[in-house]
């Protein structure tokens, strides 16, 4: 795929984040993989409503930007990113939001770890909370290590969401998972009077989670520990 195709494909979904009221001002971030350890970020600074080809940046490993207007810089937040990177050889792309319902979890340290919507356990799994850091320091990155093998969707304790695929879309969409699964639980427990809503039993799961492979989903995958 063209560098410009790529960067057609970030304006797309950084234009699709803003819509869904994922972001507002200047938040969030997208990045997406190249070959020899370079990236194409989004800019600090800018509305993801008017990211342009001509305004996204590429970097290198150390987030030095490589190419661009001089006048743009990447976000403080590309340690995160590259952290991932560095961590994770599998992923191609991550990305940052702030979506309410599950930012709102993030805001009450509640993880959405239970499995009871089918189609979150079988495509993002259950989502932990990475502890808080501090913005722009070295505390954000480290945070989220510990989660890195096993999940490819965290909250971040007081800040938002984090989500890594093979490509941008896989990525993005498994940031629209997240959002839909956090407004269902919520709905759910909102209906049983905020006691936790039903799981699905282990067997069931087991079979659930058999079909991964079936559907060509990819990625990590996060054990469920609780039932062991």
């Amino acid at each position: 795929m063209s560098i410009e195709k790529i960067k057609a494909d970030i304006c797309d979904v950084c234009s699709k984040m803003w819509q869904l009221g994922w972001v507002a001002a200047n938040d969030g971030n997208v990045t997406v993989k190249l070959e020899d350890n370079k990236f194409i970020a989004t800019p600090t600074g800018i509305s993801k409503s008017f990211i342009t080809p001509d305004k996204l940046l590429v970097i290198d490993k150390e987030g030095n930007v490589l190419e661009g207007d001089p006048a743009y810089k990447p976000s403080s937040e590309i340690k995160m990113h590259l952290k991932v990177y560095e961590e994770r050889d599998d992923v191609f792309s991550v990305v940052h939001a702030h979506p309410p319902t599950a930012t709102g979890f993030a805001l009450a340290h509640i993880p959405l770890d239970s499995y009871s919507l089918v189609e979150s356990s079988l495509v993002i799994g259950s989502i932990p909370i990475a502890p808080f850091g501090l913005p722009s320091t070295k505390e954000v990155p480290e945070s989220i290590v510990p989660f890195l093998p096993e999940h490819d969707v965290l909250l971040l304790e007081n800040h938002g969401a984090l989500s890594m695929g093979s490509d941008l879309y896989t990525a993005y969409y498994r940031m629209e998972s997240l959002e839909l699964c956090a407004k269902t639980i919520f709905t759910a427990r909102m209906l049983k009077k905020g006691e936790p809503e039903k799981e699905i039993e282990k067997d069931k799961l087991d079979e659930l989670l058999s079909m991964r492979s079936k559907y060509k989903i990819t990625g990590k995958h996060p054990g469920y520990k609780k039932y062991s």
